[in-house]
């Protein structure tokens, strides 16, 4: 079992597996920076889901997209959004952490405290942070309440 009792070992090598691969998808001619996402998602019959994405880059730079919003959009369109964890992967020297953008992005969905982002150089050597601690007093849905 992992640090974070609600991730087994199984599921982080499969995350980090599965967001490797995406990574090979990536489409970054510009930056040559390439990066993978896996987002695990639970249905509402307590199936679990891996919903890949990675990042698309375009010449007019403010039109490409992040690995993390590519599987956040493509998981939403595909009538999935309870969301627990999502692995990323970029250079293999380094731990890739998501954008502010995409941070804010995946606030929109869960519960920044029980929500786990994995940032992985590979399988067996990653980082592991709650979402609440990469976007702390973060706004979301439930600051609209009553507006």
């Amino acid at each position: 079992m992992s640090e974070h009792m609600s991730l087994s070992n199984e599921l982080l090598v499969k995350l980090i597996e599965s967001a490797d691969t995406a990574r090979n998808n990536s489409y970054a001619p510009y930056s040559k920076f390439r990066v993978g996402a896996a987002l695990y998602a639970v249905t509402d019959k307590d199936e679990s889901v891996i919903i890949t994405g990675c990042n698309v880059e375009n010449a007019s730079y403010p039109a490409g997209n992040c690995a993390e919003r590519t599987a956040v959009f493509k998981a939403v369109s595909e009538g999935y959004n309870n969301f627990k964890a999502i692995a990323i992967v970029g250079g293999y020297d380094s731990y890739t952490s998501p954008c502010g953008i995409c941070r804010q992005v995946l606030r929109e969905f869960v519960a920044p405290g029980d929500f786990y982002v994995i940032m992985a150089k590979n399988k067996t050597d990653y980082v592991i942070k709650t979402l609440e601690e990469l976007l702390p007093m973060s706004f979301g849905p439930d600051n609209l309440t009553g507006v």
